[in-house]
Formats: C-alpha cells, structure tokens, sequence
C-alpha cells in the first residue's frame, strides 16, 4: 500500500491498525526494508494497513509527525499514534513482526 497525503490521514481515521514506513529512494536502508514491509503488508492485509510513504514526494505526515530521519515507522490504532511503537532504522522482519503483533493486541 502506498500511503499518500490525500489518503493517508482517512486510513488513520479508519480506527484499523496502521503501520506507515516512512523512506525514500536515496535511502539504502529503506531500499533494504522495502522487501520486508511488502511480505508483511500481504501477511497481514486483512487485519492492518501497512504500507509505504515516500517523504520525497508527500510532508504533511512528516512534517506532523516530526520524522528527522529514515527509515522511520509509526504505529497507529483506534486514529492515533501508538506512541510506544515507534521505529528508527533499518529493522528486521521479525522485530517488525513482532510490533504488528503489538499493535494488534492493544
């Protein structure tokens, strides 16, 4: 899924849960992850929106959210930011995994 400035803010609202992958195309991290948020984007379609924002191209999350570096993942449920799941860095499928599952529990 490709979370952009007009649909973004409806998906959050949406109460569902929402993983958004904040990146870039210049980021090799982010070019690394983007293999692992699309299996998990599949393996998960029916329960979360995962999905990617591409920052070169969209800011009104960026900007909100106050992301000063990249790869960075945010974690929301019921509209809002889940403030203790938030990720920096290049991540593992696991250790992503297992936020989702956070998220899910909440």
């Amino acid at each position: 899924m490709t979370f952009t400035d007009q649909n973004v803010h409806d998906i959050i609202a949406s109460g569902k849960p929402v993983v958004i992958d904040f990146w870039a195309t210049w980021c090799g991290p982010c070019q690394r992850m983007a293999p692992v948020v699309e299996e998990l984007a599949e393996e998960y379609k029916d329960t979360v929106a995962i999905g990617k924002y591409n920052i070169e191209e969209e800011n009104d999350l960026t900007t909100q959210y106050r992301i000063m570096s990249i790869p960075t993942i945010l974690f929301f449920k019921n509209g809002e930011q889940v403030r203790d799941l938030r990720l920096a860095g290049a991540q593992s499928k696991e250790n992503l995994e297992k936020q989702i599952k956070k998220l899910i529990e909440l």
